[in-house]
């Protein structure tokens, strides 16, 4: 079994052998340039958090492809490893995102299949960590599971925890936190199922 309290240790565990078998084919693509395309501009380049880097590849390496300039947070030491020897050129951050305070504001804050890994009581304190780091006019993506509950899964062999809150608690967290929602897509099927949230940080 496995619980919000095993995740890191967890991927700790697997780092190498997630970054070797992680999907490259870059299918968040279309989510990935949506983003984008809200993300309010900021010279010389748009700041994102990315909450959960991982390894950086390929989703903080294709952001950093289209001229963002990445900050990876991740709590798993061996995945801050690999992310810095895969993005010398970004900013690398050793750190639990829960309770996280860089003091910084990023023009985009992104928790791909991270933020769905702590318990549901964590995900609902993580809304004013979200508003904490998001520049006026921010976006915020994360994916979620498509209705509240819980399910065990595997990574590398090993059992890795999800949560989901209702959609409509998560609604009402982004708007009570200042964000306006633009869109939920559950279970996309031109992203491998993928339940995609994206809301505008008016706070």
């Amino acid at each position: 079994m496995s619980s919000p309290e095993m995740i890191l240790e967890t991927y700790e565990s697997v780092a190498q052998g997630f970054a070797r078998a992680r999907n490259r084919s870059l299918f968040e693509r279309r989510w990935l340039d949506r983003l984008l395309n809200h993300a309010p501009a900021r010279l010389p380049a748009r700041r994102v958090l990315d909450l959960g880097c991982g390894p950086g590849l390929p989703i903080a390496a294709y952001l950093s492809e289209r001229g963002c300039a990445v900050t990876g947070v991740d709590g798993a030491a061996a995945m801050v490893a690999l992310f810095r020897e895969n993005m010398p050129r970004a900013t690398a951050v050793e750190a639990d995102m829960r309770g996280l305070e860089l003091g910084k504001k990023f023009e985009v804050v992104l928790a791909w299949n991270s933020f769905f890994h702590l318990s549901v009581e964590d995900q609902r304190a993580m809304f004013a960590t979200f508003a904490a780091h998001a520049a006026p006019r921010a976006v915020l993506m994360f994916t979620s599971g498509p209705s509240a509950g819980e399910a065990i899964g595997e990574v590398e062999g090993q059992p890795v925890y999800h949560a989901s809150l209702d959609p409509k608690e998560y609604r009402k967290l982004l708007v009570d936190s200042g964000f306006a929602p633009i869109s939920f897509t559950p279970e996309d099927p031109e992203c491998f199922g993928h339940s995609v949230w994206l809301a505008r940080y008016m706070g």
